[in-house]
């Protein structure tokens, strides 16, 4: 079970070190593929100890110490890692691929270190000769089997402080991903300001997951109420809720939950029905619908390598398996498929949740059954939602969730974060986004100043809530903003942002009448499609590290010689350009086939002369629409061929200032492979049942006419110095 905790602290790493660094021409950058650790004199490593500093990310710090004959490293927020010697100013990690070297200055004293992970050199600065002091806290730990009400047995790992001088609140996860790895150790790593403030820990495996008895379903919808043996998630919480509040010695009987992804969506669950023990939730990156903008569909694109690689972990066995491609390029190993019906026959059958995509292709009851927000009906239980502007994997739930709580919470309980972050990017330091850098430790702030006091207010009744309804970075002038709702109206003006002749983008309305001239077109190719990310492209959970966590963020500058990519671009702003709340692109577009994707991009462009990152181009917001859906998700529709059609394309918002000197760009495609499937760009009934022959290139149109003015809508703040 070690081997789950040991996947959580590769990623954790890599997630505290992910600043702008140059990739590496040579991969083996962690030593020999089959390192052999070799033995040194152990008074070697002291001339090592201490606590380093990369100058890229001044917020995480590298403490090297050593036990007896033992040595260790241990960055910012983490639990400490075993090296070994690979030579004597040389050290590897076995659990996840990273090495360290020390680096002798002139003297021979050493003064630095580069850290080597996924292909990628960390150097960092010597600043302290005395490891980091530890403030941990023991735990006692026990395990329980947790009788659900039709009998399934739960596993539970119970956490309690061994310092417990009062009746203290739980705090509760479930999860799919595996407890059994957790110890005290790793606890006072990843919640440090929960474990200062005292509570009691618990975490679980779900159904059929690890320890747990009974059977895995993917995302199981909610139980019908009507059958009164029905379970579901919510009524394992209530169930676990109740065992805990009367087995768990010195608890106070107020229970949170918190949790990250799928762990978030189970937190969301538990409000549906919730226990009178239930004081506070925390749904962190929630799903709230699978198809229509979480992990496995977008506006029904499918997202093919997400979804293959997530389901095959999930569902080969109890545990999660890891799921690797060697060193093939993902974008060939997809393409060599040609056709989702030949992946799936691959597949023989095995995995359940990927056989309900091949069943399911449109939002029928089956995904409507499983979408969270058509049950969030009352507001009982204060929450507070937390989402991150450049999430890979779940942007859309956390807002989705929020606006359905929102229309119910009549005692103002149901709160907003949302941060410059990825996929969970709160639990790291959160000052680095690939090259973008937002001037501080936001998820340490995040932490610390937000959600340690809520937990403390609704489950201690400590101190006084200061918390704003909405509680939103703005990135650009890096600032955290404060809103009464959310997307706020007070100081806002709607724009739009139209695109122009000769690829230009600007607030004015195009004056020209319709004609030939007035569009932009490229050829679509299905078997040239456009990469989501630069290549190569990593399995999405490589274990050698993949740079999926940051992808959104990724310059887009590696698309620059795509035919098939139509860019509209503003002149160098004269002032700051903020832009708070949603964004809407709609887009008039027509094509030569039957069926078509569009994805539209919102990018700033830094200028030339930036003195970190040059001509850098940072997606602000992107969204991806699959063409037969355009009047109804449930029942697709041919497209008319060369007949312009209006595409309403919900990009989901953010809180960026584009700053002065800065360009605003717009960019247009028609593919974003291997992440999505291909669209064969003619009308088939079900595109996982698509055959080679139903590819076909199409001629894309986008129109900038009077008629047909294709634009971004968006909300800018009215205030001159923004």
């Amino acid at each position: 079970m070690k081997q789950l905790r040991w996947a959580i602290l590769a990623v954790a790493f890599f997630g505290l070190l992910s600043f702008s660094v140059l990739p590496q021409s040579n991969p083996s950058f962690a030593g020999p593929q089959n390192p052999v650790e070799i033995k040194i004199n152990p008074q070697v490593f002291d001339a090592y100890v201490g606590q380093y500093q990369p100058a890229e990310n001044p917020d995480v710090i590298f403490s090297f110490f050593r036990e007896a004959d033992k040595y260790y490293v241990q960055a910012t927020d983490q639990a400490k890692v075993e090296i070994f010697p690979l030579a004597e100013t040389t050290f590897f990690v076995k659990q996840f691929v990273a090495s360290v070297d020390f680096v002798p200055a002139l003297g021979g004293k050493i003064t630095s270190i580069v850290w080597h992970q996924n292909g990628k050199d960390y150097p960092a600065r010597r600043i302290s000769d005395q490891p980091a002091k530890g403030t941990s806290v023991a735990f006692t730990r026990t395990e329980a089997m947790i009788q659900m009400r039709d009998g399934v047995r739960l596993f539970t790992t119970t956490f309690t402080p061994q310092n417990q001088t009062a009746s203290l609140p739980i705090i509760m996860e479930r999860t799919p991903y595996g407890i059994g790895g957790f110890d005290g150790e790793y606890l006072n790593a990843a919640q440090k300001d929960l474990v200062a403030d005292g509570y009691i820990f618990v975490f679980q495996d779900i159904r059929g997951k690890f320890g747990s008895e009974g059977q895995f379903v993917m995302v199981r919808p909610p139980r019908d109420r009507h059958d009164p043996k029905s379970v579901d998630e919510s009524t394992d919480t209530y169930d676990t809720i109740d065992w805990l509040v009367k087995q768990v010695p010195r608890n106070n009987g107020r229970v949170g939950i918190m949790g990250v992804s799928y762990d978030g969506w189970l937190s969301t669950m538990a409000l549906l029905e919730p226990h009178p023990a239930l004081k506070a939730d925390s749904p962190q990156a929630p799903v709230a619908d699978f198809w229509m903008g979480d992990d496995f569909f977008h506006n029904g694109a499918f997202r093919q390598s997400y979804g293959h690689e997530y389901v095959k972990s999930m569902e080969t066995s109890k545990v999660n398996e890891p799921v690797s491609l060697g060193n093939t390029d993902a974008y060939d190993w997809y393409i060599s498929f040609k056709t989702l019906a030949n992946l799936t026959t691959q597949l023989g059958g095995k995995f359940p949740t990927w056989n309900d995509f091949v069943a399911h292709p449109n939002h029928d009851s089956f995904w409507q059954r499983r979408d969270v927000t058509n049950y969030l009906n009352q507001v009982s239980v204060p929450t507070l939602v937390v989402g991150g502007w450049w999430d890979q994997e779940d942007l859309y739930g956390p807002l989705a969730t929020y606006q359905a709580l929102e229309k119910h919470d009549k005692k103002n309980v149901v709160f907003l974060v949302e941060g410059p972050w990825n996929h969970g990017g709160w639990r790291r330091t959160g000052r680095r986004l690939a090259d973008a850098d937002f001037g501080s430790a936001t998820g340490k702030y995040f932490r610390k100043e937000i959600e340690a006091p809520w937990f403390a207010f609704y489950l201690k009744g400590k101190g006084n809530l200061k918390q704003a309804e909405a509680t939103i970075f703005q990135s650009g002038t890096n600032r955290w903003m404060t809103y009464d709702s959310w997307a706020p109206h007070r100081n806002m003006q709607p724009r739009d942002l139209y695109f122009q002749a000769n690829h230009s983008l600007s607030f004015a309305k195009p004056t020209a009448a319709n004609s030939g001239e007035n569009l932009d077109s490229y050829v679509s190719d299905p078997s040239n499609p456009v990469p989501y990310r630069k290549r190569p492209v990593e399995a999405t959970y490589e274990p050698k590290g993949s740079n999926w966590y940051t992808w959104l963020a990724q310059d887009q500058r590696f698309l620059s010689d795509r035919k098939d990519v139509l860019s509209w671009e503003t002149e160098p702003l004269k002032e700051n350009v903020t832009i708070t709340g949603d964004i809407i692109a709609h887009l008039f577009a027509s094509t030569t086939g039957t069926d078509s994707d569009w994805v539209v991009k919102l990018i700033d462009v830094y200028p030339a002369d930036d003195p970190k990152n040059s001509g850098y181009q940072l997606m602000v917001a992107s969204e991806i629409f699959r063409g037969r859906y355009r009047k109804s998700f449930e029942k697709p529709e041919p497209i008319v061929p060369n007949q312009v059609s209006d595409y309403t394309i919900d990009l989901h918002g953010n809180d960026h200032a584009f700053l002065k000197g800065h360009r605003i760009m717009v960019q247009v495609q028609s593919s974003w492979f291997p992440l999505y499937d291909r669209n064969p760009q003619k009308f088939v009934d079900n595109i996982f049942l698509a055959r080679e022959s139903d590819f076909q290139t199409a001629t894309q149109s986008i129109y900038r006419s009077l008629q047909y003015p294709s634009h971004v809508s968006v909300s800018v703040v009215m205030n001159k110095n923004n």
